[in-house]
């Protein structure tokens, strides 16, 4: 299972890049392989700011849609247009090319309430 130590996850299976005041999210390696193949990434959160643990858009695979859950308050400030054409890209490269959006984090507090790498491992029990 390919859990990265320089990432911060989420109970909900988000991973979050920190950046600065700048964090890049997508879903884990656990998520996508629970979900199975991606056929579509929705987010319509552009510009918006959304508060942690509110919904930000939605993943749908072959079988299911799931909600994604903002890991840390902040404005959406990108979306990875790839997954418009591309969403297999969240199944094949899940912590690369299939990132899902960029917030501006508006409370860096909260980052300390994220799992790290080995928190996360425990979580999934890998």
């Amino acid at each position: 299972m390919n859990i990265p130590a320089e990432l911060k996850y989420t109970k909900d299976h988000e991973w979050v890049k920190i950046e600065g005041n700048t964090a890049t999210i997508g879903i884990t390696h656990f998520a996508q392989s629970e979900l199975g193949d991606i056929v579509y990434v929705d987010v319509d959160t552009i510009d918006e700011t959304v508060e942690k643990d509110e919904v930000f858009g939605s993943v749908e695979a072959v079988k299911t849609v799931s909600d994604l859950l903002m890991p840390l308050t902040g404005e959406v400030i990108a979306f990875n247009e790839v997954l418009e054409d591309e969403p297999e890209k969240v199944n094949t490269d899940p912590y690369g090319d299939g990132w899902m959006i960029k917030i501006a984090i508006s409370d860096t507090s909260q980052i300390e309430e994220l799992l790290s790498a080995e928190d996360y491992k425990e979580l999934i029990g890998a």
